[in-house]
């Protein structure tokens, strides 16, 4: 009989927007799995530890080596529940990760459900799956992202009041901006020639810092995304005339809803999203990696149209007994996420879930009991909670415990 709690061994990729050696978190955390098989280089980039069943990067169950989905199939009513079978099927509904981010990933968007369907019929090498991916992002340090469309009337303001994006990108005759506008807006900077993106570059490099108004980043960050990939990517130019860009600290969080807009910049976070690996991208990367500008512009949504619509902010959980857990609901179906804080001695109980959890332990160290048996677990350790399981937890002395857990119920 398999237990429902499942330490698991997970692994990483080597984009090359991760951070270096161990000063990836996604690294360190892959390297703490005792007994596992990963092995730090320094000298590679590690962007993603992927902690669920998705076949391209599968968690293993750190006992045995047998791929986690296998193991679940084999024990299905067990560890999933019949209410998530009957919903969702045997395959886990939701994937979550680790990012360590030292420049920006490629400026894109996930697909929704009838995109995502027509792009695998006609592509499925590269359009690996049917499902929407909607997902959210929770900050374990400070995090840099472009989120999101900019209120249009501050996007109007910047392409009616700086000469050359009024002269390059829109009808002159044009005062009042739309959702249609902006497509139009986003889709010819997209296929705009290298040589005019530069010049456009170059020209608001020179333009002085108050003709931005309050997005006095601008001009700040133009040399820094430049220097990344090229002065010629258009993503320089989309992410900060037309997308939000956020700072957030530890513990912030925010939605991203499918066919939304976004790039991540810099930082650690843990990453959950729907059961898919499907992406359109058009800016910050080489031109021969960029998807059709009019794919992605016809699927784009106007979701969120302002930071404050990107937080997905924290709720205190019933479900932990003691007051320590809150709960990231996103509007979505596939999954919620928990976390949970103790300082030091400090105790939680959490009520068994209604489905299958991945718990992601992402600070210090402490004691699990569940089944009646007591565990250790610390930072970057990785665990399978089955169906209907309580866990306790006790927060070390020295320090305390922090994890994030992924679930499902119907």
């Amino acid at each position: 009989m398999s237990s429902s709690v499942i330490q698991l061994e997970c692994q990483c990729n080597n984009y090359p927007w991760g951070k270096k050696g161990k000063q990836s978190l996604a690294a360190q955390f892959a390297a703490s799995t005792p007994g596992g098989h990963f092995k730090l280089d320094e000298s590679k980039e590690y962007a993603e530890m992927w902690c669920g069943t998705y076949p391209t990067t599968p968690s293993l169950v750190l006992s045995s080596g047998e791929d986690l989905q296998k193991h679940l199939n084999a024990n299905k009513e067990k560890l999933i529940g019949k209410p998530i079978l009957e919903k969702f099927g045997t395959d886990l509904p939701y994937l979550p990760k680790i990012l360590s981010i030292a420049k920006a990933l490629p400026l894109q968007i996930h697909p929704d459900k009838d995109l995502a369907a027509r792009l695998h019929k006609k592509e499925p090498s590269k359009f690996s799956d049917e499902n929407h991916k909607p997902e959210i992002a929770v900050a374990l340090s400070k995090f840099e992202v472009f989120v999101g469309f900019k209120p249009l009337l501050d996007i109007q303001g910047l392409f009616t009041s700086i000469p050359i994006l009024k002269s390059r990108f829109t009808n002159e005759s044009q005062t009042h901006f739309n959702a249609e506008t902006l497509k139009g807006i986003v889709g010819k900077i997209l296929s705009a020639s290298d040589e005019e993106i530069v010049e456009v570059y170059e020209t608001l490099r020179r333009t002085n810092k108050g003709a931005f108004g309050k997005y006095t980043y601008i001009p700040e960050l133009l040399p820094r995304l430049a220097e990344q990939y090229d002065k010629s990517d258009p993503g320089n130019l989309v992410a900060l005339l037309t997308m939000n860009f956020m700072v957030l600290n530890k513990g912030d969080a925010i939605y991203v809803p499918a066919d939304g807009i976004h790039a991540y910049l810099s930082g650690d976070i843990v990453e959950c999203m729907a059961r898919s690996d499907n992406v359109l991208n058009t800016g910050f990367c080489p031109r021969a990696d960029r998807d059709s500008i009019e794919t992605f512009t016809s699927a784009l949504t106007f979701s969120p149209a302002s930071p404050n619509e990107a937080l997905l902010s924290p709720q205190p959980s019933p479900k932990g007994k003691h007051g320590h857990t809150q709960v990231l609901a996103p509007p979505m179906s596939e999954f919620n996420m928990l976390v949970t804080n103790l300082g030091a001695g400090e105790r939680e109980v959490l009520e068994p879930l209604g489905g299958p959890g991945v718990m992601l332990v992402t600070g210090g160290k402490g004691k699990m009991i569940a089944e009646g048996k007591e565990r250790d677990v610390r930072e970057g350790w990785v665990f399978f909670v089955g169906v209907g399981t309580e866990l306790e937890f006790v927060g070390d002395d020295d320090g305390g415990l922090e994890f994030h857990l992924a679930f499902c119920e119907t």
